[in-house]
C-alpha cells in the first residue's frame, strides 16, 4: 500500500487528508502550528464546494456559518455596487474550520504530526523526509500544501521565492453592524479589503495592501486611520465596530507570481500552487477544489499499476491549468485595472451601465460546482 505525507494543515491539506484517509490510503500529514488557530484569510468560501465536502462528510451547517449570497463593491470614494452572487457562499472562521477539519482528518485515520518540514528527497521513486525534531520518514507521494510562501520553497529553489514582493496582507475580527448576507470588497488607493460576517457573528476584516505605502505610517492604526478612512464605506465600519484580536494578523511578501504546481514529484495545492488575488474572493474554494484533483489522481495512482507517476503528474498539471489559470489570470488583471483610479472609475461606471459586468467577472474568478468521481476500487 502506498503511504502519502502532506507538508502542510490548512485548508488543502486537511481535506486532502480525509479524501485519502477515508479511501483507505495511509496518510501522515506533518504542521508545524497546533489547532485551533487564526489565520490572515477572507473566510469566504464559494457554495461550488458544499457537494464534494457532504460527500467527505463535512457538515458545514454543524458549524453555523453566515449564508453570504450578495456582493457589494464600492470604489475609492464610496461608490457602491452589488449584484447576486451566482451560486452564493458561506463565512466561516479558519479558527473555526480549520479545527473542525483537523478533528475530522484524524477520526478518518490520518496521523498528524506537529513539526516542520527540514528537507524532502526524491530518490529511487521515494520520498526521504527530514522533520525539524530529527525525525525521518518515507513516503511514496507528497503533497505541498503549507501555505503562500515558506522556508521549504528556497530548499525546492522556486523561481518566485527570490522576488520580492511589494504586497503585506492584514486581518482582524470585529464586533460591529454589517448585513449577515453580504461579502464587500472596497477599493483604497494602494489595495482593498475583503468584509464579511463568518459562524459567530463577529466580522472578519481581510485587507491587501501595497507596502511600499504602507511604509510611510507608523503602524497599521495609522495606516487605516490615513489611508482605508479615505474609502467612505470602509471609515464607517472601522468607526462603528469594536475590535475582537488584542492585535491585528499581518503576512507580508505575498507573491502573486507563477508557480508550478509539481516541483520535484510534490503535488503543490492551495496556495502553495498559486495564489489568487483577494479582490476575487474564492482562495479557500480553489484550495479545497486543488485537495480533491490531486486526491482523485492520487487514489489511480495507488490503485492503476499502469497509472505511472509521470501521468498523475501530468494530468494533475493540466486539470490545474484547466481550472485555475484563467481566474488566476483574470484576478490579476482585475487587481492591475483597480490600482489605477482612471481605469477603476471606467469599470465601475461601466458596471452602472450594464449590470451583467459584475456577475460576468464573478463567473470568470469562481468555478463550477464541484462534481465527485466514483473513487477507486
Amino acid at each position: 500500500m502506498k503511504k502519502v505525507l502532506i507538508i502542510g494543515g490548512g485548508l488543502a491539506g486537511l481535506t486532502a487528508a480525509i479524501h485519502l484517509s477515508k479511501s483507505g490510503i495511509p496518510v501522515t500529514l506533518v504542521e508545524k502550528n497546533g489547532y485551533p488557530k487564526h489565520k490572515v484569510c477572507g473566510e469566504y468560501i464559494s457554495n461550488e464546494i458544499l457537494p464534494y465536502f457532504e460527500w467527505l462528510g463535512i457538515d458545514i451547517d454543524s458549524l453555523h456559518p453566515a449564508g453570504i449570497n450578495t456582493l457589494q463593491f464600492t470604489s475609492v470614494r464610496g461608490r457602491m455596487i452589488g449584484c447576486k452572487l451566482p451560486l452564493g457562499g458561506f463565512g466561516i472562521s479558519r479558527y473555526t474550520l480549520d479545527d473542525y477539519l483537523h478533528q475530522k482528518a484524524k477520526g478518518a485515520g490520518c496521523k498528524i504530526i506537529t513539526a516542520t518540514v527540514e528537507n524532502v528527497v526524491f530518490k529511487d521513486d521515494i520520498f526521504q523526509i527530514v522533520l525539524d525534531n530529527g525525525n525521518e520518514m518515507t513516503a511514496d507521494i507528497v503533497i505541498g500544501a503549507y501555505g503562500k510562501r515558506s522556508s521549504f520553497d528556497i530548499k525546492l529553489q522556486r523561481k518566485f521565492i527570490g522576488q520580492k514582493s511589494p504586497w503585506l496582507a492584514v486581518k482582524s475580527h470585529y464586533k460591529g453592524n454589517f448585513p449577515d448576507d453580504v461579502v464587500g470588497l472596497y477599493n483604497f488607493e494602494g489595495g482593498y479589503c475583503g468584509i464579511s460576517k463568518v459562524e459567530n457573528g463577529n466580522l472578519n476584516v481581510c485587507y491587501l495592501a501595497d507596502y511600499d505605502t504602507f511604509k510611510k505610517h507608523k503602524n497599521i492604526l495609522e495606516y487605516e486611520k490615513k489611508v482605508l478612512y479615505k474609502n467612505p464605506s470602509l471609515k464607517h465600519i472601522f468607526e462603528n465596530a469594536a475590535p475582537v484580536f488584542e492585535k491585528p494578523l499581518s503576512i507580508s511578501q505575498i507573491s502573486f507570481e507563477s508557480k508550478n504546481c509539481v516541483e520535484n514529484h510534490i503535488l503543490m495545492t492551495g496556495d502553495s500552487a498559486g495564489l489568487i488575488h483577494p479582490m476575487c474572493g474564492n482562495g479557500m474554494a480553489m484550495a479545497i477544489h486543488s485537495a480533491k484533483m490531486a486526491s482523485e489522481g492520487i487514489l489511480k495512482f495507488c490503485h492503476d499499476p499502469k497509472y505511472s507517476r509521470s501521468d498523475l503528474e501530468s494530468e494533475y498539471t493540466a486539470e490545474w491549468r484547466k481550472n485555475f489559470s484563467k481566474r488566476l489570470k483574470t484576478g490579476k488583471a482585475l487587481a492591475k485595472v483597480l490600482q489605477n483610479r482612471y481605469l477603476s472609475g471606467m469599470l465601475m461606471q461601466l458596471a452602472f451601465w450594464f449590470p451583467v459586468v459584475l456577475p460576468f467577472i464573478i463567473r470568470k474568478t469562481h468555478g463550477k460546482v464541484l462534481t465527485i468521481k466514483n473513487p477507486c476500487p
